[in-house]
């Protein structure tokens, strides 16, 4: 019993169009976490040598710094690496923040935060919005392609004071450790 000619037609095509999209799926891989992401601008020549990249660093720190502004945000969540910096008296300022980039060359940005007791969420989520995008487009020139916000945790005022407390103990710590190193290295260059 022999095929059709239209039967082989089709699995032809078939094959032909599935070829297609795998190789548009290897040509729209995303990178792996910590490769560049390349701004395009519209009059770029596609044959220039010429490029802008960006670290996923880079992006994640504007994304923190731009958080500071933000009301009703107290902090950034870090995952268990972050608190062994913590505890070591080193800090990481993209804590909270994971970036990536979309196989169209976008950013997606995923940030943990603390947001103040009474805080409106919702709220809360349009201003880090609105934060994230006018400083990523406003510095890098990227398009975002979403934020996704966790909240991971209400803290009270007390607890906010607390925070506070500590961390400016540990800074005045760190500077004192600074200071104590500093005047070390000039007793030893004497």
């Amino acid at each position: 019993m022999g095929m059709s000619e239209s039967t082989k037609t089709d699995q032809a095509g078939e094959k032909t169009e599935i070829a297609k999209v795998e190789e548009q799926a290897e040509l729209a891989e995303v990178p792996e976490e910590g490769q560049d992401i390349e701004a395009l601008t519209d009059d770029e020549d596609v044959d220039s040598e010429d490029s802008l990249t960006f670290s996923n660093g880079v992006i994640e720190k504007i994304v923190a710094i731009a958080m500071r502004g933000v009301p009703g945000v107290v902090g950034m969540k870090g995952n268990w690496f972050n608190r062994v910096q913590d505890a070591f008296g080193a800090s990481d300022s993209t804590k909270g923040v994971t970036v990536e980039v979309t196989p169209e060359s976008a950013v997606r940005v995923n940030i943990s935060v603390l947001i103040e007791y009474g805080a409106y969420a919702p709220q809360v989520f349009e201003d880090v919005k609105r934060a994230v995008v006018k400083q990523i487009t406003g510095m890098t020139g990227l398009e975002v392609a979403g934020v996704n916000l966790r909240i991971e945790d209400v803290l009270t005022a007390e607890e906010i004071e607390q925070r506070n407390r500590r961390a400016a103990k540990a800074e005045k710590e760190k500077a004192e450790k600074a200071e104590k190193a500093e005047k070390s290295e000039k007793d030893d260059e004497e």
